[in-house]
């Protein structure tokens, strides 16, 4: 699945801002958290009051800029946007800095949790010289403008041919060309090799920042945003990494043998990690369109959702509609007008536009919107799910304060639309009328490996992009090994490898959004363990007493007033408490994913018997 993420607040919550709970204690001898004589708990409570009137207030006209450059890009919206986004971040980060003055007065329990979450706030902090601050927010708009308008261009002059990514992407899905993926995978990554200078200049200002803000680095600020220290959350990404890691080195072995069979041992041998161009996806980070290359000898009878929706007439809108109709039968109230009005379904003819799919609140109300460049296919259709999952999350806890506005923790939002996409089964499509009958358990092989290439595929591509950030945001990773760092995490984690030697000045790093976008990508680890655990909790509220991987919730009440019950509130309480609400315990559990795809497992280990795994 194309991973997306949610706008708030002129991406001040998501981006700019990228609020999340930390527990860390501010440090004691810190000289900026000493108190002046005067700081007591009602100033507390007032300057929490004023900076989030102000916030509030700055945040509308930044989003509307963020949202006008991201759907026409050009010199004058770049400029405006860059403009308002840095006002939105360095008040905030004035007022980060300013609730260091009361880390040591004695407060109740929801102003300590506000103050800590102000201070925590900032995802690039910028510094307090207002130069530097403002290259930083250029810098970023330039990063977003490289990316959203980059495309791979072939010949010249009359003859010239040029590809956006999403064009490039569709044939990387569908074609099975080993020179022609490798052209169009080399081509994409000559879009972020001018990204590197700027990047590296972005992280020096950024680190500044943060050190401002009694942070050693931007490392440290982003790993303790999670009701926990710093060190003890990058270890708690390992342990569910554990959990996990036995099943997708089955999986590896077996779309590494099938590949092999396909395209020869000698472009994809048997001992070694698996070239990145083969894999269906232009970053390797999902596998489900090579499921054609992969899936069972025997007959299956995999629901095409794709031809589903083309036989079915879908169109966009209609697409989007049927999502929205999935909340509202569990009880949500249906999107506003205006979201149907105001949002970007298709990419459009005449402009530049960031096609990566987002969801946004732009006056923190109910000015909700998706932008997408929506393709008319199944995985696009779960992906709209995803978007409005942001979109529903938004609006539940629109009556939070501001600085409670935003998920349990980052993993929460991207985890709410997964979680729903889970319920899209065969019962499901049935019941909206997209297919005419349900594939008895003996296919379900099928499906369950469809759904691995994409799910359990993802897993330790969304754990090592962040550990790559963090390395070179620590600085422990030089300039000059950015790339090297980069695939050797990709060998380590996915045993996936560039499939041909890189030059010295590539920084493949940047031909993923998320990269140039500075969008926190744990997130999107932490969901695709969150969703399969939610979504065995809602199953269990509904009573469903089928396997859980053929569990829909669709129509049930109960489960939706379950979920609801979690996402009002917002960012009000620690992960723990919010996860505790729904699930009956605090903490994270990759079993719920062993359990969902415990007959593949098995399937798997008998494919494997006398094949060489590992790499």
């Amino acid at each position: 699945m194309i991973k997306a993420k949610s706008s708030s607040l002129a991406l001040l919550i998501s981006a700019v801002l990228g609020l999340s709970a930390c527990s860390e204690q501010s440090p004691k001898n810190d000289t900026s958290a000493k108190v002046s004589p005067q700081a007591t708990a009602a100033e507390a409570k007032e300057f929490l009051k004023q900076s989030q009137e102000e916030l509030n207030k700055l945040s509308l006209p930044a989003a509307q800029a963020a949202w006008a450059y991201q759907t026409y890009i050009n010199q004058d919206t770049a400029n405006v946007s860059a403009y308002l986004g840095e006002r939105v971040s360095s008040k905030a980060s004035e007022m980060a800095k300013e609730s260091a003055r009361f880390n040591n007065v004695e407060v109740d329990a929801d102003t300590r949790r506000m103050l800590d979450l102000l201070r925590h706030s900032l995802v690039l902090p910028p510094p307090s010289d207002a130069k530097q601050s403002e290259r930083l927010a250029q810098i970023q708009t330039d990063l977003e403008g490289m990316y959203g308008s980059g495309k791979y261009c072939q010949g010249d002059g009359d003859n010239k041919k040029c590809m956006t990514l999403t064009e490039m992407s569709s044939i990387m899905a569908t074609q099975r060309d080993p020179e022609l993926l490798l052209e169009l995978w080399k081509g994409w990554r000559e879009v972020s090799v001018p990204m590197k200078p700027l990047y590296m200049e972005e992280v020096e200002i950024a680190n500044k920042g943060a050190q401002e803000l009694g942070f050693a680095d931007i490392s440290e600020l982003w790993r303790g945003k999670y009701d926990m220290k710093s060190d003890d959350f990058e270890a708690e990404l390992d342990r569910l990494w554990g959990q996990v890691k036995p099943f997708y080195d089955a999986l590896h072995c077996h779309v590494r043998a099938e590949l092999g069979e396909t395209y020869g041992t000698d472009i994809v041998p048997q001992d070694k990690p698996i070239p990145a161009h083969l894999l269906g996806n232009m970053w390797a980070q999902t596998w489900s369109n090579i499921y054609d290359v992969v899936k069972p000898e025997q007959e299956m009878k995999v629901i095409d959702v794709t031809k589903a929706l083309e036989d079915n007439g879908y169109d966009e809108i209609k697409m989007v509609k049927q999502a929205e109709a999935f909340f509202t039968g569990l009880g949500f109230e249906p999107l506003p007008e205006t979201f149907w009005e105001r949002s970007m379904f298709q990419q459009p003819a005449d402009r530049d536009v960031v096609c990566h799919a987002s969801a946004w609140n732009l006056d923190n109300v109910d000015d909700l919107r998706i932008k997408m460049c929506i393709q008319k296919t199944g995985e696009e259709f779960a992906v709209i799910h995803h978007e409005l999952g942001h979109n529903f999350y938004q609006r539940a806890y629109n009556k939070q304060p501001l600085l409670y506005q935003s998920s349990a923790n980052d993993g929460f939002h991207e985890a709410i639309g997964d979680t729903i996409a889970l319920s899209i089964t065969p019962k499901y499509l049935k019941g909206i009328g997209l297919v005419d009958e349900i594939p008895d358990a003996s296919n379900d092989i099928g499906m369950l490996l469809k759904t691995a290439l994409d799910k359990i595929a993802f897993v330790p591509f969304g754990l090592l992009v962040d550990k790559w950030r963090w390395g070179v945001f620590s600085g422990k990773i030089k300039p000059e090994d950015y790339n090297k760092y980069w695939w050797e995490l990709r060998e380590q984690y996915q045993g996936v490898a560039s499939p041909v030697e890189r030059p010295a000045d590539a920084f493949d790093p940047g031909a993923k959004y998320h990269i140039p976008g500075n969008t926190p990508y744990s997130r999107y680890f932490l969901a695709h363990i969150l969703q399969f655990q939610f979504h065995r909790a809602l199953c269990e509220i509904a009573g469903d007493e089928g396997p859980v991987h053929r569990c829909s919730i669709a129509n049930n009440k109960e489960a939706g007033a379950a979920l609801n019950k979690m996402l009002m509130m917002g960012q009000s309480k620690p992960w723990q408490e919010a996860l505790e609400v729904l699930t009956g315990k605090p903490e994270m559990d990759a079993t719920a994913i062993l359990d969902y795809f415990a007959p593949l497992k098995t399937w798997l280990d008998e494919q494997n018997k006398g094949r060489q795994c590992g790499w």
